[in-house]
């Protein structure tokens, strides 16, 4: 079996993002010269080359690639595990939970209040992202809960509780051609702009890249796209726009996630406090 070190993987990372031995050696806060020698040292134990390099540029081979995406979350997970380690024995530990800007489907208040009658309750602390990045907030122990939305969201490696459960609607101009429909299939929306998500790869948007539901209302509002979104991100419907439901999409569930290694009573507690008020709710 081949063993490499975290600060191994660290090197590949680095080099593989940086694709240049300078930038990466700054970043490892390392000479170049050591940086190069103990590429070639992981290169030889492994038995596959990892990066090809010329005099002008530094690219990665198939198996670098795979390196740098597996020794990524690898790296990831270390630091989680180290983090979590040390707020376990934290008895003063805080509770970090990540949302979206409105992505709570008005679920937050009653959560955080059933929590706070709990005995074992400890303070929460709210931490805001962008469209994309709750699920590394989670993986990367920078969050212990996190409410995300299914499909949207990537929830590999997450346990998970479902809170609630909504249909999508389409958000269009009020003087656009579907505005006074009472519901629109896919098949209706063709041709339409649709938004790319700052930092969602993939995707069917080809319209401007937005990065919040805000920005989205906006461009919305001035005729530059529509946005197909679970309905508790629309309401209230801003004035000048409309929401139109989308019959033939798959429902949106709002979930809390954690960590699936994340075990500790503290966020037990939460846990249950939200399956609780998502059922009286219900």
């Amino acid at each position: 079996m081949v063993e490499l070190e975290t600060r191994e993987l660290e090197y590949v990372v680095a080099l593989a993002d940086e694709l240049h031995f300078g930038r990466a050696a700054d970043r490892l806060s390392i000479a170049q010269p050591a940086l190069s020698k103990a590429i070639r040292r992981i290169e030889s134990r492994l038995g596959v080359p990892l990066f090809v390099r010329s005099s002008r540029h530094v690219e990665l081979t198939p198996s670098g690639e795979a390196l740098q995406e597996h020794g990524r979350h690898a790296l990831n997970a270390v630091g989680a595990a180290v983090r979590n380690a040390r707020r376990a024995a934290d008895t003063q530990a805080h509770l970090r939970l990540v949302l979206k800007p409105g992505g709570d489907a008005g679920l937050l208040s009653p959560i955080l209040a059933a929590y706070a009658r709990r005995p074992d309750a400890r303070r929460v602390d709210i931490l805001f992202s962008g469209p994309a990045d709750r699920t590394d907030f989670l993986r990367e122990g920078r969050a212990d809960a996190g409410l995300l939305y299914v499909p949207f969201d990537d929830l590999d490696g997450l346990a998970h509780e479902t809170l609630h459960v909504e249909d999508r609607v389409a958000i269009v101009p009020s003087g656009h051609r579907l505005a006074g429909r009472a519901s629109v299939r896919l098949a209706d929306l063709e041709g339409e702009t649709l938004p790319h998500w700052k930092g969602v790869p993939g995707g069917d948007g080809t319209g401007p890249e937005v990065n919040d539901v805000v920005q989205l209302f906006h461009m919305i509002t001035v005729s530059r796209m529509i946005g197909v979104l679970p309905r508790s991100l629309v309401e209230p419907v801003p004035p000048g726009l409309v929401a139109v439901p989308v019959t033939d999409t798959p429902p949106s569930r709002l979930v809390l996630a954690w960590n699936e290694q994340d075990r500790r009573p503290l966020l037990a507690s939460f846990v249950a406090a939200a399956l609780g008020t998502a059922t009286a709710s219900g």
